[in-house]
């Protein structure tokens, strides 16, 4: 089946949705997503979105705190355009119909690590819910949005002059490629956590959006700056449940076994430092101790205010047997999100015509070498916004745009698989693989092991695809081998510490490293078939 819009958006976090909202306006949307159109990484954010909307504070301070974040690495006219516009665009939120909590009348701002003001507005700890449920209503509302549910992109198309020109997609229940085809094709796929075997990520995040840009020819930028999040619950039961760094903003403390605060030895701003300097600092206390994890207390709050606050943390904790109130909160770190990604510009347009990337799945120079907390949420609705505004001002680079009829999926002489079990290995070899040797803490003999591997595993996985008809297991699975090849050249690219990326050959940062690390198809070419 064909079917031709305006305009496609693939993904249905944050970014996705208000790019559709808005580009509603300007004409059709098709609007693919993986799983239910709720189920994406934003539904899950706790903390909240960032914007200098306190009598104190200023945009100019944000840019400063974001700036310091990055590590040298952030681009500064990005950040400050960011900034700027953060508190127009928590306005268009609240007319959308986010309701954020308020105390007596005014926005109740939190504070997080790493930020000098509290900017940090919140729905309790279920913000992204809040903010994806307002959305939600609104596209599936609008009678220039259609949604489709339950279709996974598999390839970007690109027309004779190399433009993109839509995406195939998986139907999940039939079975069936579907080509859509769109005037302007806009990625918002989120991120890559599942390449990890420790995430915080929700299992749709398995670097679609990047790994198909990559393979159209696109260019992606810093992707060895992995942000791992210091505080996930510890529990057999408990996948991939984040405790918000909004606890350690309201006075919790990192503390081992035996009760003792060990922040203080790793940095001056304590259980307010920055994620990369608390993650490594708990993964340098589990490996030094032999620990499973530390833990995270809050028990200087009575239930009341822990209940009040963080309500769903509260119980998701209650449920598994911890009070927060009585005992300290068992954590480990985990993969959270991705600084780098397809590279775009201020206006969120790629390095291929008519393709745009926007959230997570892109780079804009905001994050730099580490991302601020909270300025991921408000980077989705900036470049959301900004996206919309270059369409609608180059209507005729698109408008007038004949879509040229792309060719139907072509199978070619795929089988049905028998053997489901051989990417199950390759998806669990892939994930450990990059706990072990591409995570928190790097080396160069540890990059090379890794490296290696993954050739190995890319020949098998591209042999796989071609031979067994599609599934969703198998496409994601051929993404998430893109994404860990792409971070494992970029880390052995990377021959300095700097923010996110720690590696113990050179574990100072140098001057010649101020620069982005660039990557496409010519650094790692397709396997042979």
């Amino acid at each position: 089946m064909k079917l031709t819009s305006d305009f496609l958006v693939i993904g249905s976090g944050l970014a996705g949705l208000l790019s559709a909202h808005k580009l509603s306006a300007l004409g059709t949307v098709h609007l693919l997503t993986k799983k239910e159109v709720s189920e994406c990484n934003s539904n899950y954010a706790q903390g909240g979105i960032a914007a200098a909307i306190g009598r104190d504070d200023s945009p100019a301070s944000h840019a400063e705190d974001t700036i310091k974040a990055g590590a040298g690495l952030c681009d500064e006219a990005i950040v400050r355009l960011v900034a700027d516009e953060a508190p127009a665009r928590i306005r268009e939120l609240r007319e959308l119909g986010v309701r954020f909590c308020e105390k007596d009348g005014v926005m109740d701002l939190g504070l997080e690590a790493a930020h000098s003001h509290r900017r940090i507005l919140h729905a309790g700890d279920v913000s992204g819910r809040e903010i994806i449920r307002a959305l939600v209503q609104r596209c599936q509302e609008d009678a220039n949005i259609r949604i489709f549910e339950n279709h996974i992109a598999v390839n970007l198309i690109r027309d004779g002059q190399g433009d993109c020109c839509g995406a195939y997609a998986l139907e999940r229940a039939s079975g069936v490629v579907h080509t859509f085809a769109a005037r302007a094709t806009v990625l918002a796929t989120g991120g890559a956590g599942k390449v990890y075997i420790y995430t915080s990520n929700p299992d749709v995040a398995t670097g679609d959006g990047m790994a198909m840009a990559w393979r159209a020819g696109a260019v992606l930028a810093d992707m060895e700056f992995v942000q791992f999040h210091p505080t996930c619950l510890y529990h057999p039961q408990a996948k991939s449940f984040l405790i918000s760094e909004a606890l350690r903003g309201e006075g919790g403390r990192l503390i081992d076994s035996r009760g003792r605060a060990f922040m203080s030895d790793y940095d001056r701003q304590g259980d307010l430092a920055s994620r990369d300097i608390v993650a490594r600092a708990i993964d340098a206390e589990l490996k030094r101790t032999g620990a499973e994890c530390v833990f995270l207390d809050m028990t200087h709050k009575t239930a009341g205010y822990l209940r009040g606050r963080f309500p769903n943390i509260y119980d998701k904790c209650l449920s598994f047997g911890v009070d927060m109130a009585v005992s300290p909160i068992p954590v480990v770190p985990a993969a959270h999100f991705f600084c780098g990604g397809i590279r775009t510009d201020a206006d969120a347009a790629t390095s291929i015509p008519r393709l745009f990337a926007v959230g997570e799945v892109a780079h804009t120079g905001l994050h730099g070498a580490n991302r601020l907390a909270s300025n991921s949420l408000l980077e989705c609705c900036v470049f959301a916004h900004r996206l919309s505004l270059r369409l609608k001002a180059r209507r005729d680079e698109w408008a007038g745009h004949d879509i040229p009829p792309p060719p139907d999926w072509n199978p070619g002489r795929a089988v049905k698989s028998e053997e489901a079990v051989v990417i199950a290995q390759n998806w669990d070899e892939i994930r450990r693989l990059m706990w072990n040797y591409v995570g928190i803490v790097r080396s160069e003999k540890r990059l090379e092991r890794a490296l290696n591997r993954m050739r190995l595993l890319n020949r098998e996985i591209e042999q796989y695809y071609w031979d067994f008809l599609l599934t969703s297991d198998l496409i994601e699975l051929r993404n998430i081998a893109v994404v860990a090849t792409a971070v494992i050249h970029s880390a052995m690219a990377r021959r300095e510490s700097r923010g996110l990326h720690y590696t113990l050959d050179f574990p100072e940062s140098a001057e010649a490293g101020r620069q982005h690390t660039l990557i496409s198809q010519r650094d790692f070419p397709d396997p042979d078939r």
